[in-house]
């Protein structure tokens, strides 16, 4: 049984949700604005003492002036390898427990919290309209579409990665990207919108193909909030084009053509969460060397062994 497409209309899926006509002027601003950010942190000792490894509470300047917070796990033994892990939608960066697994192994880790989600990053954007039920629909009423929730994590993602750069005993192109979900999608992002990343790893990524997934079973997914926001703001849909079109600022598969790294891709063929389409969306769009593993039987869940495949992958790529 499908709960989207079969697989051969999948591997030749190319997306719904528009693309803006302005969307590279739109994140080369972005970028440009970034350059403006000093990459400079603040350290505090984290409570956990490993032998083979010093582990930190990071802050630095984000845009729009935010205190933004990572876990930075630092080896006494680097091998000048590094990850960037980023986390799933309303949580936060999680335990150290997971970063420890590659510190052992000589590689540097940063494991970013999003703003204003579970962990210790503060969100200082300022926009109109609603944000309910949660940070996709983030400053869509906003006619600035610089404004978007997205565009600053997005920045933040690739400020993770430039700071890592300029640790001591890291090699600026041997940097790997990792998440799950919402961190996927992030994880996607910052390889496309920094093109030394040398190897992303992304699980059944989020954030992609908007109206594909509203033309779905919106509300019992991971992007309810779109009919949310249509059932409060435009319960007629007369500004629906407008409305997907700027989403298509923050729809990753429009980004994708950029990524440079090599790709594992990891998607869930019952995926009721983020549907299996709007991946596909995303990874047929890759250019660069890339990988699909399929779990057809499980959904937005636990995956068994992929990571270990990811843990093994960042050993040996990077």
């Amino acid at each position: 049984m499908h709960i989207d497409m079969p697989l051969e209309e999948l591997e030749n899926y190319h997306g719904t949700n528009p693309k803006p006509e302005d969307f590279d002027a739109y994140w080369k601003r972005a970028l440009e604005e970034l350059a403006q950010y000093s990459l400079a942190y603040d350290l505090e000792e984290a409570d956990i003492t490993p032998d083979f490894a010093n582990c930190y509470h990071l802050y630095f300047s984000g845009v729009g002036g935010a205190r933004v917070h990572a876990k930075l796990v630092k080896p006494k033994h680097p091998t000048s390898q590094a990850i960037a892990i980023f986390h799933g939608y309303s949580v936060d960066s999680g335990d150290w427990l997971d970063k420890l697994a590659y510190a052992a192994q000589g590689i540097t880790v940063l494991a970013l919290d999003c703003r204003g989600q579970g962990g210790l990053s503060e969100d200082t954007l300022q926009t109109k309209g609603p944000t309910l039920r949660g940070h996709i629909i983030r400053g869509l009423e906003d006619r600035n579409p610089d404004q978007l929730y997205y565009r600053h994590v997005f920045l933040d993602t690739v400020q993770t990665v430039r700071i890592l750069q300029s640790i001591e005993g890291v090699d600026k192109n041997r940097i790997g990207v990792y998440g799950q979900s919402q961190g996927g999608a992030l994880a996607t992002a910052c390889a496309a919108l920094e093109p030394t990343v040398k190897h992303l790893y992304a699980v059944y990524p989020f954030l992609s193909d908007y109206e594909r997934a509203w033309n779905m079973d919106v509300q019992n997914s991971a992007y309810e909030e779109i009919a949310y926001f249509f059932r409060c703001f435009d319960p007629t849909h007369q500004r629906h084009q407008e409305i997907f079109a700027k989403l298509g600022y923050i729809d990753i598969q429009h980004l994708a053509d950029r990524i440079q790294a090599s790709v594992q891709w990891v998607t869930a063929m019952r995926d009721h969460i983020c549907p299996p389409s709007t991946q596909f969306a995303v990874y047929n769009k890759i250019r660069s060397d890339k990988q699909m593993t399929l779990y057809h039987e499980y959904g937005h869940e636990h995956l068994p062994h992929h990571a270990d495949q990811a843990f093994q992958q960042f050993l040996t790529r990077l």
